[in-house]
């Protein structure tokens, strides 16, 4: 069924049956991209059973890409999805009850050719530069702010911007299409498998901002019913993430099982993703609040209500705490 045809249905059905599917066997549906990172540890979770040695039967749901999961999420059809919290946030803002687990801190860069001249973003003066998303990607924004800040450079007025998806923003600045290029993080590493180099990262920028980069961007998303419902169904989804990043962080061999599906043509892509994840694996314990609350700050400044909605102020009960 797609999704344009079950938005026409109703979203307390769904909800229904998602209530009576956990009261039968603990079942939790994840809809995301399997075509996506998010999958390798996905995939780790089902091989080593941890799924059920935590209490749930995890059962992925393949959709076209992050909008389409959020919309998945929001007609009742999933459990789960992942996504970055600022998203959660604007919805919690708004009146959902949406709840954020930490999943990774990965962010990406501004690379450029390896040839490239260029020592400092005031130095792409001129240039021509793609970017993954939109005008609002929380990437650029957070890039912008910092050239603004250490050189009083206005990135968007003094360069040339293309916006595009990730695969072509990819594609184009290896062929030497663009003077730089800013992209996830995972497309970064297979640019610079690739040759290009890291003018500068999101997450040096954001630090010099007065940001935290340990703060997770990316996490599951479940609803506060859930959480209040089956409070033991999100502490297993939690500890079976954990429990799988910590295999991921480790074991040479799980990635060898994952190749075929990580879309790594060389082995330096190869070995670039996998550092790449590991770097991005967030570290145990709870989110900082202060430290997301200057992140939202900025947010709202750079992007306004059309990154944020109305949200200024991070809502009560976002995060979900680890338990004791």
């Amino acid at each position: 069924m797609s999704i344009v045809s079950t938005l026409g249905l109703s979203i307390a059905g769904f909800a229904l049956a998602a209530s009576m599917a956990l009261a039968d066997d603990a079942q939790l549906s994840i809809a995301t991209q399997v075509s996506g990172t998010v999958n390798w540890e996905l995939t780790t979770i089902q091989r080593h059973g941890l799924d059920k040695a935590h209490g749930f039967t995890m059962v992925v749901q393949d959709v076209a890409a992050g909008p389409a999961a959020q919309l998945a999420f929001q007609a009742g059809e999933a459990d789960v999805i992942v996504s970055d919290w600022l998203w959660v946030a604007r919805q919690r803002a708004a009146g959902d009850d949406f709840v954020f687990i930490p999943y990774s801190r990965a962010v990406g860069a501004l690379h450029v050719p390896k040839d490239s001249p260029v020592t400092g973003l005031a130095g792409l003066k001129g240039a021509k530069i793609g970017i993954a998303g939109g005008p609002i990607d929380k990437s650029w924004l957070i890039l912008r702010a910092y050239a603004q800040q250490e050189a009083g450079f206005d990135l968007a007025a003094e360069t040339e911007q293309v916006f595009g998806a990730p695969p072509l923003i990819f594609e184009t600045a290896v062929r030497g299409e663009l003077d730089g290029a800013i992209n996830f993080w995972h497309f970064g590493a297979k640019m610079e498998a690739a040759g290009m180099r890291p003018l500068i990262t999101v997450g040096q920028a954001a630090e010099a901002l007065g940001l935290d980069p340990d703060t997770p961007l990316l996490g599951y998303v479940v609803r506060g019913a859930l959480l209040r419902d089956h409070p033991e169904l999100v502490a297993g989804l939690a500890a079976a993430s954990r429990a799988a990043k910590d295999i991921l962080a480790q074991d040479d061999a799980e990635w060898a099982a994952l190749r075929p599906i990580m879309n790594a043509s060389t082995d330096a892509e190869f070995d670039a993703l996998i550092a790449g994840f590991r770097a991005g694996i967030p570290a145990p314990g709870a989110v900082d609040e202060r430290a997301a609350q200057r992140m939202l700050t900025l947010m709202t400044e750079l992007g306004g209500e059309d990154l944020v909605g109305k949200v200024t102020e991070l809502p009560a009960g976002l995060f979900v705490q680890p338990q004791s």
